[in-house]
């Protein structure tokens, strides 16, 4: 694995470099001359109202757009300066996981979901997949709460316990960035601290990027925090910063609620 010796200005370590990306869903532009930087081991917090591009920006980073015919993209997103678009799909996939709004566990034991993936790379060893489980399990803030019952099924846990299982399931296979879209909108306030204690913790290990329409938690989880309107990157800088001081007055006024 290549690790790269790039650094922002800041000396931090560049994750992700977008340069002048540009999508279009047929003849409309999601996303408009987008140009940033992502850093390794932040959690990166994406905001704006619908239709902003937030979620076309998380899915481009993982090449999940590549599955709509209709979309054509110009400049480039590189990984570790890599262009993403040339490397190996199931490589980018591995490497960049991702945790949807719905958490979709598989028709299986708790733990047959997380060693789901780890299954698929050929790990066939009972103790390896048993060490791997719990410990994507101990990350995910979920193994206390399900080490006494793997074999029953998933869909016995509640929602917020299923998202979790879910991020579980994304760590097992060893990725270096994790992409949030949503991932607590439909979770009660108790759940939501778990996930958000979860990222706070795998930073540490990992690169996150959180889509997210709820700015306090933006706020609360953010090393720093991007805002998107209308297909445009209007401001990135220090989350403290967006929330107490920003630059655009757009930022703003979706800040404090005057649209959105």
């Amino acid at each position: 694995m290549v690790n790269s010796q790039m650094t922002s200005t800041t000396g931090a370590e560049v994750k992700f470099a977008i340069r002048d990306l540009n999508i279009w869903f047929g003849s409309v532009a999601a996303l408009k001359q987008v140009s940033m930087e992502i850093r390794a081991h932040e959690i990166l917090s994406v905001i704006g109202p619908s239709n902003s591009g937030k979620t076309t920006f998380l899915r481009t980073l993982n090449r999940l757009n590549d599955l709509n015919p209709h979309i054509k993209m110009t400049g480039r997103v590189e990984l570790e300066q890599h262009d993403i678009r040339g490397m190996d799909i199931e490589i980018v996939r591995r490497r960049i996981g991702m945790v949807f709004a719905l958490p979709l566990p598989l028709p299986l034991s708790i733990f047959e979901n997380v060693a789901y993936g780890i299954r698929m790379h050929g790990e066939k060893k009972k103790k390896v997949l048993a060490d791997k489980v719990a410990g994507a399990l101990q990350q995910a803030y979920l193994w206390e709460e399900v080490k006494d019952r793997l074999d029953e099924s998933a869909f016995k846990l509640s929602g917020g316990q299923q998202q979790r299982l879910c991020i579980a399931r994304t760590l097992a296979v060893g990725p270096e960035v994790i992409l949030f879209d949503e991932p607590c909108s439909g979770l009660d306030p108790i759940s939501t601290a778990k996930v958000e204690d979860a990222m706070l913790q795998l930073k540490e290990k990992y690169t996150i990027v959180l889509v997210t329409n709820n700015v306090k938690q933006a706020a609360r989880v953010g090393d720093r925090t991007a805002f998107f309107l209308s297909g445009e990157l209007i401001e990135l800088d220090n989350t403290d910063k967006i929330f107490t001081a920003p630059r655009d007055p757009r930022t703003d006024g979706y800040i404090r609620g005057k649209f959105g």
